[in-house]
């Protein structure tokens, strides 16, 4: 009879181990999953706003065709940006096109027919609008990011997410530069 109760409690206690292994490791892909799609909705913003800037450009040659090598950092900036195959790479590549940005936005000020030209100033509106998606999705993606690293340091979860391969994702964070520039005036 005893050894029948310590056949049920070991089958009980593996049963419940079993599902708490798989109950864990669905969670962490939902979780991993939660961050992919979140890091989806900032790439849409980034190449929406890499879309938006050839219009810029065209518009800002126009008053200021001698400005040569902004346009061509831009180009550069672009291509780094679309051929970027990691969330890592893709934010060095956007970093690097709000440094540019933020060139022809110093360059602009100096074309006053340029600052009321109506297509300078509508995609300006524009590129206001997207950066503030970007912040927003990235703000989205931070908070998925939080709660599925929480998930692989947590015990017991840190043990399944050991046996299972689940490594930490990385937050999207303001490079350092960003963190000292003087806000551009869209106005």
């Amino acid at each position: 009879m005893t050894d029948h109760i310590t056949l049920g409690i070991i089958f009980f206690t593996v049963v419940m181990l079993a599902f708490y292994i798989v109950s864990t490791f669905n969670d962490f892909v939902n979780r991993r999953n939660r961050v992919n799609t979140q890091w989806a909705q900032i790439d849409i913003q980034l190449m929406r706003r890499a879309d938006l800037i050839p219009n810029l450009v065209e518009t800002v040659k126009g008053y200021a065709s001698h400005e040569k090598e902004i346009f061509e950092n831009f180009a550069s900036a672009r291509s780094a940006l679309n051929s970027a195959s990691s969330p890592e790479q893709a934010i060095a590549a956007n970093d690097y096109l709000s440094g540019q940005l933020s060139r022809l936005f110093a360059v602009s000020e100096a074309y006053p027919d340029l600052k009321a030209d109506s297509n300078f100033i509508s995609l300006q509106a524009s590129l206001k609008e997207t950066e503030d998606k970007i912040a927003y999705a990235r703000q989205f993606y931070n908070d998925a990011v939080l709660l599925y690293n929480d998930k692989i340091h947590k015990f017991p979860s840190n043990i399944i997410a050991k046996i299972f391969n689940f490594k930490e994702k990385s937050f999207y964070t303001v490079c350092e530069n960003k963190k000292k520039e003087v806000a551009i005036n869209f106005q």
